[in-house]
């Protein structure tokens, strides 16, 4: 069975982790590592996808400053979204030959892990594309934003669990004004479950990818990454 290594990463800076994927996409394209997924939260953030228009970030630089928020623009699909603590993101380094197929299999695997959870969610296909994501009632989340290149994904989806939900007031989040954010911990009424449902969300990819989960630390998947660079150098 093939192998899909998951790292767990903690909380790291959006730019970091951003230049991390880079480094392990060359390496999943040259087939230095297997189908990889990276679990971890940010630092808070808002980040803006190719899709993202004028006016989603409609206060000042200095308003989000003021309130500890980096912003960073991505090359992911989709619009502007938050990420901070408490938030999981998953970047799942995977070989694609279907972008839509794959993106319905994200929506389903955070479907089946939140109903693991105790959650009744759904994805919103019929909706169109600024919709994709995954809903509690017409509630959202988890948002979906991915970037395919030489037949390999990088970003992913990111799902609250026990996140502050304010900052998303503070733009139009995912394009959608008016958009009402939720998460695991306000729908259940319970905090603490972001270990819970990292473990989840990893199984549940596995089972859709049908590869085997293997846990991987961080500096083998870096020396790995090095030796795709290497080669591709000489």
């Amino acid at each position: 069975m093939p192998e899909l290594w998951v790292c767990n990463l903690g909380v790291l800076e959006y730019g970091w982790a951003f230049a991390l994927q880079s480094r392990l996409h060359r390496a999943r394209v040259a087939g230095e590592i297997p189908d990889t997924l990276l679990l971890l939260e940010h630092e808070p953030v808002y980040t803006r996808g190719r899709r993202t228009s004028e006016g989603e970030l409609p206060m000042s630089a200095e308003f989000y400053a003021r309130r500890g928020i980096a912003i960073f623009d991505s090359d992911r699909g989709g619009k502007l979204t938050y990420h901070g603590p408490g938030q999981l993101v998953g970047y799942p380094i995977v070989a694609v030959s279907d972008i839509g197929a794959y993106v319905r299999m994200l929506e389903r695997a955070l479907v089946q892990a939140l109903s693991q959870e105790g959650v009744t969610a759904h994805a919103r296909v019929q909706d169109g594309p600024d919709y994709t994501g995954v809903w509690v009632e017409d509630r959202k989340i988890a948002s979906i934003g991915v970037h395919i290149a030489r037949g390999a994904a990088t970003h992913g989806f990111a799902i609250n669990i026990d996140n502050d939900l304010a900052p998303f007031e503070w733009v139009v989040a995912c394009g959608l004004p008016g958009v009402q954010m939720t998460s695991v911990g306000r729908e259940i009424g319970r905090s603490g479950l972001l270990e819970s449902f990292r473990e989840r969300i990893a199984t549940q990819l596995a089972a859709l990818l049908g590869h085997k989960q293997v846990a991987v630390d961080l500096d083998a998947l870096e020396a790995r990454a090095a030796t795709a660079v290497t080669a591709a150098v000489l």
